[in-house]
Formats: C-alpha cells, sequence, structure tokens
C-alpha cells in the first residue's frame, strides 16, 4: 500500500527553522543603529562644548599672540600687533550676508615671532560682478583684536578654476601656503576689533551642527526601534501565532 507524504503545516515548519538566527541579526543591527545614535548624540554635546567656548571667549580680555602656544585653543580671544602684508590680500567670494552677496577679506598679518591670516571682515559686492572687489589696508603697523578659528572655509570647492586673481572661492590653506609660505598656522585671527574701512564684522554664533547630530540621532533611534518592532512581530507573534 502507497504512503503518501504529507507537508508540515506553515507553523509547524517555522518552528523548525533555526530561530537564534533573525534573534542575532535583529540583535546585531538593534545595537548598531543604537551606537550610532548615541554617538550622534555625542557629537552634538562636543559641539555644544565649541559654541560654548566661542560664547566665553567673547567676554574675556584678549591675550598677547606672540605670547601664545601654537596650539592655543580655538576661540581664544586675542591682540597682536604687526603689519599687513597687502600683496597678499584675497577676497573669497559668494559670502552671503542678509541675502546680500559680498566677500570675506583675508590677508596675513606679519608681527614678530610669527604671521597670522586674518579675517578683516565682510565686503558688499557691486552690482556689476565684473568690478574688482577693493578693501585698502593701512599702511604700518597695526594693532588687531579677535578670536582664533580655523583657517579654512566650510565651502565646497570642485576645481582649481575657483580662483581668479586676488578672488577665490574657497580658501585652501594648503594652496594658500604654496603662494605665500608654508609655515603659515592652520588658525586664523577672526577680527572683532572696530576700524574705519567699511568692512562689517558682526560675526555670527558659529553654526557647529548641534541641530544635524541631534536629527540623525532620531533618526537612528527610530530604526532601532523598527528593528525590535520587526523582530517583534515577523520573529515571534507570527512565529507562533501562524494559522496551521
Amino acid at each position: 500500500m502507497l504512503a503518501l507524504s504529507v507537508a508540515p503545516p506553515r507553523a509547524t515548519r517555522a518552528r523548525r527553522r533555526p530561530a537564534w538566527l533573525p534573534a542575532l541579526a535583529a540583535l546585531f543591527f538593534a545595537g548598531l543603529t543604537f551606537w550610532l545614535g548615541q554617538w550622534q548624540l555625542g557629537r552634538a554635546e562636543e559641539k555644544r562644548a565649541k559654541q560654548a567656548d566661542f560664547d566665553v571667549a567673547a567676554t574675556l580680555p584678549a591675550l598677547e599672540l606672540a605670547a601664545l602656544p601654537l596650539s592655543a585653543p580655538l576661540f581664544s580671544r586675542v591682540r597682536v600687533t604687526g603689519q599687513f602684508e597687502a600683496a597678499y590680500q584675497i577676497y573669497l567670494d559668494n559670502r552671503l550676508r542678509q541675502g546680500q552677496p559680498g566677500y570675506h577679506v583675508i590677508v596675513p598679518l606679519a608681527y614678530p615671532g610669527g604671521v597670522v591670516l586674518v579675517n578683516r571682515g565682510w565686503l558688499a559686492a557691486a552690482s556689476d560682478r565684473a568690478v574688482r572687489p577693493d578693501a585698502p589696508l593701512p599702511s604700518g603697523w597695526v594693532t588687531l583684536e579677535g578670536l582664533l578659528v580655523p583657517a579654512q572655509s566650510r565651502y565646497l570647492e570642485l576645481s582649481e578654476q575657483g580662483v581668479t586673481g586676488p578672488v577665490w572661492q574657497n580658501l585652501s590653506l594648503a594652496r594658500y601656503r604654496e603662494w605665500y609660505r608654508g609655515d603659515l598656522p592652520d588658525r586664523m585671527l577672526l577680527r572683532t576689533s572696530p576700524a574705519d574701512d567699511g568692512l562689517l564684522r558682526d560675526w555670527p554664533r558659529p553654526d557647529t551642527g548641534v541641530e544635524r547630530h541631534l536629527g540623525y540621532a532620531v533618526q537612528w533611534f527610530a530604526m532601532t526601534a523598527a528593528i525590535f518592532a520587526l523582530y517583534a512581530y515577523y520573529g515571534l507573534w507570527r512565529r507562533f501565532h501562524a494559522p496551521t
């Protein structure tokens, strides 16, 4: 007599599958996304600390730059006396202020014992973009005050064609060093001292991206919750409540 084999019910087949595989996968990816969320929270705290340093530095008395080590903390408030090197002044293009295009005026200041790049301030662009910007420099020795910030541009440059004479799209420190001098520090003086030069220096509080990191953290934690929810439904509830 021929015996017919009958396939086991779906619920029985599901129970025969290794239960630890989906559990292990869910645990791994939930742990990974939770760790990434925690890492983003940590980055947000680091950025908050930088903003706090900036706020505190704005209220402290200025220190002499020549007396500070090269490792002086960012956003230190400093004073320096030296001479501008007018031949190396550049204009960073497409810097908006209240929707108006303009330039950041960058120039090295040589002082006894060193040199520092100075962001002198913001210069409005002419209505005719063919007109070259011009921000005359004072001759002789000057004394400046300002904050030490990273000497880099936050804008993306896609090619070396972003340089047209003294007008640059971005501040490439490596390129500037090749042009000027190789020992130029990687910190810039964001000038805050007043001067009758027509430049604006109402620098905003630096946007360090705290909100962006918090947004990323929320997304990672949401993925963690989604992984647990999916595993609870597909890996547990449906496994044991599927119809026979």
